[in-house]
């Protein structure tokens, strides 16, 4: 049948069309409407249909009144530290990768974990330090040297009593090798006792004065009021911490400036849990806090820090079993999803252990800030494990 009229006339005003005994075989079948079709069945010359018309969408941006604020590590020779550079955090305008609303101020910094002392750790993440474990200022060196590291987190665990109980005398020690032996910014994190933690993040500011480094963490149930005098004092900043309640970390960070902490020297970690272990809370969390601190609310217009590695915390991240796949390569995806969850939510600074998660998150960050319409690689060259 050649002629189109005669197959509009023969269709009428049919809206359906059943074929019977009818056999087709053929890779695939594409089905054309024509527009005789259409405006025969519309009762209309074909010449009147209308072509749909090509129009450029521009998204809804959202104004916000305020900014994220920008917090500096580190300090260099000519600032009165030993540091080889500085990292600055924040300062963000809109929502992360919001680029219709705005440009992202600075690239989010992932920051390499480090402990005081030999923890019980994965063996996929101990075969990548080996003996380095021992000592920390071997494993930072470590961590700078072959991973790349541009910032450092020591974790002083040994200092809880119901570790080692290390004195604060012989902590601040191995903050000084630490110090000595990498010269990239640096955290000093405590141990989560509240009652071992005050005394020793105040020695170890005085130990860094003069390095600008964070002072990680404070929380309403430890005297927070001595660790921020102490950053005051020697010219550090420091982390607040309180668990997905926005109300609460805005609370203590109104608390830490009045101790006379700058705004430039806060940043807080609303906590973020692991994949499968309430990480929906965190987003609510991590959401609520960087919406209201674009929206004017002071107390909460503060860098946001993700300590990404309690994701190893899950079975399911380190447990050997066949048909979760292998762990080699399930660990680090684990680890690097939480961080990516917690990125889309807003988090500047990552708390991260596995090599290939930083690497991984490392090449996401790159990825999202180059927006839109850039050609992107194969995605899965993420995974490199």
């Amino acid at each position: 049948m050649s002629d189109i009229n005669e197959l509009a006339d023969l269709l009428g005003d049919a809206e359906e069309i059943e074929l019977s005994n009818f056999k087709l075989e053929a890779q695939y079948l594409e089905l054309s409407v024509l527009p005789q079709i259409i405006a025969h069945a519309l009762g209309v010359k074909p010449e009147a249909i209308i072509e749909l018309v090509k129009f450029k969408f521009t998204p809804p941006a959202e104004k916000y009144k305020s900014r994220i604020n920008e917090v500096t590590l580190g300090a260099t020779k000519s600032e009165g530290g030993t540091r080889s550079h500085k990292l600055k955090i924040g300062g963000q305008t809109t929502m992360p990768f919001y680029f219709f609303e705005g440009k992202e101020q600075n690239r989010p910094v992932i920051s390499h974990d480090v402990f005081d002392m030999p923890i019980s750790l994965p063996s996929q993440i101990k075969a990548y330090f080996g003996d380095a474990m021992e000592d920390p200022a071997d494993w930072a060196k470590l961590r700078v040297k072959k991973f790349g590291a541009q910032m450092i987190t020591l974790h002083m665990v040994s200092t809880d009593p119901t570790v080692k109980d290390l004195s604060v005398k012989d902590a601040a020690k191995i903050i000084e090798d630490v110090l000595q032996a990498v010269k990239v910014p640096i955290i000093i994190g405590g141990s989560g006792n509240p009652e071992k933690d005050p005394p020793l993040l105040e020695k170890a500011a005085e130990v860094c004065a003069g390095e600008n480094v964070a002072l990680s963490t404070v929380d309403p149930d430890m005297d927070y009021k001595r660790v921020s005098k102490a950053a005051v004092k020697h010219g550090h900043s420091v982390v607040s911490l309180v668990s997905m309640n926005p109300d609460e970390i805005r609370r203590l960070n109104k608390n830490l400036i009045k101790c006379g902490l700058r705004e430039d020297q806060i940043l807080m970690d609303p906590f973020t849990a692991g994949i499968g272990y309430g990480i929906e809370y965190s987003i609510s969390a991590m959401e609520r806090c960087r919406l209201a601190g674009l929206k004017g609310e002071k107390a909460l217009a503060f860098p946001m820090v993700s300590a990404t590695s309690n994701s190893w915390s899950a079975r399911e991240a380190w447990m050997a079993k066949e048909e979760w796949g292998p762990r080699e390569k399930r660990g680090p995806l684990w680890e690097a999803a939480t961080a990516l969850t917690a990125l889309l939510c807003g988090a500047d600074l990552f708390l991260m252990l596995h090599p290939h998660s930083i690497d991984t998150l490392d090449k996401m960050i790159d990825s999202l800030r180059e927006g839109p319409g850039k050609e992107r690689d194969d995605y899965l060259s993420w995974l490199n494990v």
